[in-house]
């Protein structure tokens, strides 16, 4: 996706570093007595602070959710739909997009200095639930002076954080748009987030997670990982329109011996090399067994219906046909549960050939869908005001 500087676009942007010092209990029990978030923020918010949006980032995202920034014209992951008269349309919401705790993009995690010990977190950072991200959010939602969202919206992981927003803090929230999520992973998914973890430890430079102490990094189990990872982001269909059986390098002329290497390959293995000079292999160890542990009715007697109950917001759920990963069959058990709840859902399913990284790319239904949703919850606020 190229830089967008058109008056589409919200321009140049920059992040701010907040700290949050009350302290944050974290389900598996440790307390964190503070921790500092990075921010990204778009629009302006109003007088009575109600028209402002919370975008949940997927595994490896970022607070860089859109615009880009003065030295790196790169584009943030979700340009393409914030931005003024964009679906999250920017001359009417506040957007905020944070980093969230356990990554490495400058938010509290394996990366940053544990206070105790003076030395990075690295594999001692605590293990975390999504309901650790909802907390978080929420406190960062207090910094802010904001008494309830307009709309929590994420894809993948970030679905699972809008679910879970609806559940922890049901009057906080007006709507919860979920897209490409499920609310607990298949037997599937964590095989190969657990393929993705073994490529990581069983590099020699990860040395039991401390590499940091070593002045070394994993990237070559981190690359790996990335690429199972982005096999399983990507459609067949897509994979055959894209690279087919086409060649990077070497031929299969009879009497040619130089090594031979299909697009794919090529494509996969700097993917794979650009995400391992990127990403931390602690936090993807951490955010990857996140999504495993994930599980909305776990606590509800396993039952989505009597999890709903409990919920007070709308619900947008979007899914995309050719997405595996978290198939439109996931998006369906939703609103299925939704429904029964009694709850106002409103659901589509998108043609696309895009896989799972639908969620992230242009898309004309897409975009009308999520902007029309978008532009009636507008409507009412500007209505109510």
């Amino acid at each position: 996706m190229t830089s967008d500087t058109s008056a589409s676009s919200v321009g140049v942007v920059t992040a701010e570093k907040i700290l949050i010092e009350t302290p944050l209990t974290l389900a598996c029990g440790v307390v964190l007595p503070s921790h500092e978030l990075m921010v990204e923020t778009y629009g302006t918010l109003n007088a009575d602070k109600s028209n402002a949006l919370l975008i949940c980032h997927a595994l490896s995202g970022s607070h860089h959710a859109a615009g880009v920034y003065a030295d790196d014209d790169k584009p943030g992951w979700w340009d393409a739909y914030i931005g003024p008269g964009k679906p999250m349309d920017t001359n009417r919401f506040f957007v905020v997009s944070l980093n969230n705790i356990g990554s490495c993009f400058g938010s509290t995690g394996p990366t940053t200095i544990n206070p105790e010990s003076g030395n990075p977190w690295g594999a001692k950072f605590p293990v975390l639930r999504a309901r650790d991200w909802v907390e978080s959010q929420r406190l960062l939602m207090e910094h802010l002076g904001i008494q309830c969202w307009a709309a929590v919206i994420g894809g993948s992981l970030g679905g699972m954080q809008a679910m879970r927003w609806a559940l922890e803090y049901p009057d906080k929230l007006a709507n919860s748009i979920v897209i490409a999520s499920s609310m607990k992973l298949t037997a599937q998914n964590i095989a190969f987030n657990e393929l993705a973890r073994r490529a990581i430890q069983s590099d020699p430079d990860f040395c039991d997670g401390n590499y940091l102490e070593n002045n070394t990094a994993p990237r070559r189990g981190l690359a790996l990982a990335r690429m199972i990872g982005h096999v399983t982001y990507l459609s067949d269909e897509l994979m055959g329109q894209k690279f087919g059986r086409e060649l990077r390098s070497g031929t299969f002329d009879q009497g040619e011996a130089a090594p031979i290497e299909f697009q794919i390959e090529s494509y996969l293995n700097y993917q794979g090399e650009k995400f391992s000079g990127d990403f931390d292999a602690n936090a993807y160890i951490l955010i990857t067994k996140m999504l495993d542990y994930f599980d909305l009715s776990r606590e509800y007697q396993n039952d989505p219906v009597q999890a709903f109950s409990h919920a007070n917001c709308d619900f947008l759920v979007v899914a995309f046909s050719s997405d595996w990963r978290f198939s439109p069959k996931r998006s369906r058990e939703i609103t299925d549960a939704l429904i029964a709840a009694g709850k106002n859902v409103s659901f589509a399913e998108i043609d696309s050939d895009q896989g799972h990284d639908a969620f992230l790319l242009p898309n004309p239904r897409y975009e009308q869908i999520l902007g029309s949703y978008l532009s009636k919850v507008a409507d009412k606020l500007e209505g109510a005001a």
